[in-house]
């Protein structure tokens, strides 16, 4: 996968924080620790909003079939 160049800005705490992990050996480098992040980050954001999409589309189901039973109540 080729790799883009971004540029950020982050809180000092943030970026000390990343480098300690990095001092501590939990990740190879500081743009390890941010790729590592941005990709839990995008996890669980999908899960989640794939969640969300779920509820949406049962509800839509559920008002298709209570428009129907209204629907027919009505024709009767």
């Amino acid at each position: 996968m080729e790799m883009q160049r971004v540029t950020l800005r982050l809180p000092e705490q943030q970026l000390k924080m990343i480098d300690r992990f990095v001092e501590l050996g939990e990740f190879p480098s500081a743009s390890e620790a941010i790729r590592t992040a941005i990709r839990d980050l995008i996890d669980h954001r999908s899960e989640k909003l794939a969640g969300r999409i779920q509820l949406f589309e049962k509800a839509q189901e559920q008002a298709k079939v209570a428009g129907s039973y209204l629907h027919m109540k009505q024709g009767h």
